[in-house]
Formats: C-alpha cells, structure tokens, sequence
C-alpha cells in the first residue's frame, strides 16, 4: 500500500495523492511554477517528482526533474528519516480557544527553570502528605529515573531534551523540542521510561530480599504501579503511545482485527484475575485506537514495519506482565500497605 502523501512548495501545497492499495509503490508528483527568464519575461517551470517507495524495509528512491531535465535523484532510507529534523504541514489558522491558551501557558511554564523547584517542592509535600518524607523522596526518585529512561532514549536518536517536570500525584513529564520522524522512534522514547521503572523495582526488589527492610518493598511495588498506570493504552500515556504506533502501521484490516483480539485477550485475562480496573481501562483504550486508525494515512511518522510490531508487541506485554508480577507478590505477603495496589488494581 502506498502512504497518504502531500508535497509543499514554499509552504505551499501544490501536489497531493491519497493512500492506495493498487499502487506498487511507484507515484509521480506534477505542479508548476511561474517564473521569470533571463530578460524578465514570465515563464513556467514545469515540476515533476517521481517516487519509487517500498515499506518493508523502507526505501525511497526519487528524482526531480524541470521542464524534463533531470535536476537531483538519490535515496532515502529508516536511518536517513530518523536523523532528519521533521517537517510537518504548515498548520492552518485556528480561532482562539481555550486549549490553545492552556498550551501556551504551559509553553511559558516550561520556559521557566524556576518552575522545575517549584513542582519538586510540591511533589514532596502531596507523597509526605499520603505516605513519609523519607518514602517521599524515594518515591521521587523512582519517578526521575522513569523519566530518565525518556531522556535516555530521545538522546539516542539525537533529539535535544530540556529536562525533567515532576508533577505531584501523577508523576513527570521529560520534554523535549525536537519531534520525531518514525513509529519506532514513538515506541522506543515511550517504553524506556517503564522499562527502566522496571529496572528501579526489580532493584528494590532485591534490596528487600538482602535487607528486609519494608522501605524497600513500599518502593518496589508503588513504583511498578506508577509504571503499569504509565502503560495503560490511553494517549497521552506512555501506552498510548506505544499500541498507537503498532496499530497504526498495521496497514490492513487483518492487522487492525489483530489488535482488537489481542486486546480483548487483554480485557478477559483481567477480569478473570479480578483486575477490573486495569480492564476497563484497557477496553476504553482499545476503542480510541479503533476510531483513530481511520486516519492513520494522514501521518508523517514513518511505520513499524512487520519485525518492528512483533518486537514492540512483546516489550510492551514482558513489561507489563512484570510489574504486575512484582505487584501481586507483595500483595500476597498480607501487608495492608503493600496490598493497595492490587486493590486499586481490582477496584
């Protein structure tokens, strides 16, 4: 299938073709430009761009040509796409609304270093509030290397980051001003903060074996809850993010009914083990994805190809199924602190 494709001329739209399955990949962009000549007359150029695509593994190759002559040619592979500075559509005017005016402000609020403290400070008190000062900062510091885990990762492809925003009862935001060009950069920047909150329960984990300190198992299955709640198939969570890039590369109705039976997979083996919760808010996520694939085509992300969905298919389940490993073993140790989650889980 050959992708929903838009060319601009100077932020000018001047070619578009649309998503088909009867292309072999081969399309042709045509358009015209008014000029002058050497003597100030006005002429046309005619434009022509020529494209030979192929998904799986993705290369572009193409050539440009005015008024017949060959101009430039060359290709484009996944590492070229994934390295380039993302040029998205010029965007079109919009009235004023209040989203608009949350976003600047946040703008502005992330602009601002002093915001950093602020928001560490409030996020002490609201854990000291709910728990101790000493599992406060713990707990904190489980919430910064889950963030880390982001940086981590936009750093990988290059992206610039401007830092860590912890925000009281829900977690942190790592933000960064660069965007990204494919469906695995989406999944890899997504994942690697679970993945490494993982990492940071697994340690407290083992801690708690050596030491028996119940500091330790507080932290251990308090984080893996934070994490699970990250991975829930709700944009903009982490989740979100990541079954959104799966489903969206899928590009047949097969892959898509594929997605819909593994969540309902999903759903069936949490109630069954009493996690309603965790179902319903799986079921919920589902349905977004599936209203939300109809526009897949209209993306500047490149997509997974197939290894890339099977790979990111079975991060996201190994992760999520050990964090709610590690959430169910402490809960069967009859501690009613340590149990919480699981009974947040099965609310």
């Amino acid at each position: 299938m050959t992708g929903w494709q838009q060319l601009f001329w100077n932020n000018r739209l001047v070619s578009q073709q649309n998503a088909t399955v009867d292309s072999d990949g081969q399309s042709q962009h045509s358009f015209t430009l008014t000029g002058q000549d050497v003597n100030g007359e006005a002429q046309e150029i005619l434009v022509t761009l020529d494209i030979q695509l192929q998904w799986q593994p993705f290369v572009l190759d193409y050539q440009i040509q005015v008024n017949g002559e060959i101009q430039s040619s060359g290709q484009r592979t996944t590492k070229d796409i994934e390295r380039q500075t993302p040029q998205n559509a010029p965007p079109t005017p919009q009235r004023f609304s209040l989203v608009g005016l949350v976003s600047l402000g946040f703008k502005l609020l992330k602009s601002t270093k002093v915001i950093k403290v602020v928001l560490v400070g409030a996020s002490v008190t609201a854990y000291s509030w709910l728990f101790s000062f000493q599992f406060a900062l713990a707990l904190i510091a489980c919430l910064m290397f889950h963030e880390y885990g982001h940086i981590r990762a936009m750093q990988y492809f290059g992206m610039k980051t401007k830092g860590i925003y912890l925000i009281p009862f829900i977690g942190g935001l790592a933000l960064s001003d660069e965007k990204i060009n494919t469906r695995w950069q989406d999944v890899v920047i997504s994942i690697m903060g679970p993945t490494f909150g993982l990492f940071m329960s697994l340690t407290c984990l083992l801690l708690y074996w050596l030491t028996g300190e119940m500091l330790f198992a507080g932290l251990a299955t308090f984080n893996a809850l934070l994490n699970l709640f990250n991975l829930l198939p709700i944009l903009p969570l982490d989740g979100g993010h990541i079954l959104k890039s799966i489903s969206f590369s899928m590009n047949s109705i097969a892959g898509l009914l594929a997605c819909i039976g593994g969540a309902a997979i999903g759903v069936y083996v949490s109630y069954s083990f009493g996690l309603a919760l965790l179902g319903f808010l799986l079921l919920i996520g589902s349905l977004e994805i599936i209203f939300e694939w109809r526009s897949r085509h209209h993306s500047h992300l490149l997509p997974l190809d197939r290894y890339g969905q099977i790979f990111s298919t079975v991060w996201y389940l190994l992760t999520v199924t050990a964090l709610i490993g590690i959430i169910w073993y402490f809960a069967g140790m009859g501690d009613e602190m340590l149990g919480l989650p699981l009974k947040i889980l099965q609310s």
